[in-house]
């Protein structure tokens, strides 16, 4: 797996409740699939600021998540369907995410689990993840699953390397909730998720230093 380049030096939370469940999150040995990982304040890397990713895959091999916190500009729906030569059908022109910095070109539908398909990969009862062309020709005929976004991109890491980033306190692992993600208007997902964690965002403050 190909794995995004992420370094930065991390905030520290204000209150005693959050940083309980911070730390834990530090110690316990968890895989995140099913997750949406909270990026901290003050993550030195800018292709991350106020991202959120629904993760997808983590094992002992490395992590793929897709990044459902900001949208590719000057890049829609039925213009992706046109390029690959799919009649757009009944499909609404939606935005398009910016789904991480690794294979930027590279197309993903996240939806809900009421559908499946050639190669699709389901995450629990919460989301799935296609990436073939019959999701695609699903979607446009109205045959597709009742929710869903498209993301170009995707968010990697190998053996280990989330494991290190979230000990250098870059992410938060948030549950993973269904409204988030497709009911949610894109420039809300960051800060929804923190409230739905029970968490303040305007509590969070970047310091500098080692964590």
């Amino acid at each position: 797996m190909r794995a995004a380049s992420c370094a930065w030096q991390g905030p520290r939370p204000l209150f005693t409740a959050f940083a309980k469940r911070y730390a834990q999150q530090m110690t316990e040995a968890e895989y995140l699939s099913g997750r949406l990982l909270l990026a901290m304040p003050g993550m030195g890397d800018p292709r991350f600021d106020h991202a959120v990713v629904a993760m997808c895959v983590h094992d002992e091999h490395g992590a793929l998540g897709i990044g459902v916190g900001s949208v590719r500009e000057g890049i829609t729906f039925h213009g992706l369907l046109k390029d690959v030569g799919i009649d757009p059908g009944v499909a609404p022109d939606v935005q398009v995410m910016s789904g991480g910095p690794v294979e930027t070109s590279r197309g993903f539908v996240l939806h809900s689990a009421d559908w499946g398909g050639t190669g699709t990969a389901q995450v629990g009862s919460l989301w799935a993840l296609s990436a073939s062309m019959d999701v695609l020709r699903a979607i446009a005929a109205g045959r597709g699953p009742t929710k869903w976004l498209v993301a170009l991109g995707y968010a990697g890491w190998g053996e280990g390397q989330l494991e290190g980033e979230m000990r250098r306190h870059g992410w938060f692992a948030a549950q993973g909730r269904q409204e988030i993600l497709f009911d949610t208007p894109v420039t809300g997902r960051w800060s929804g998720t923190w409230r739905a964690e029970g968490i303040d965002p305007t509590h969070l403050v970047a310091q500098t230093g080692s964590a």
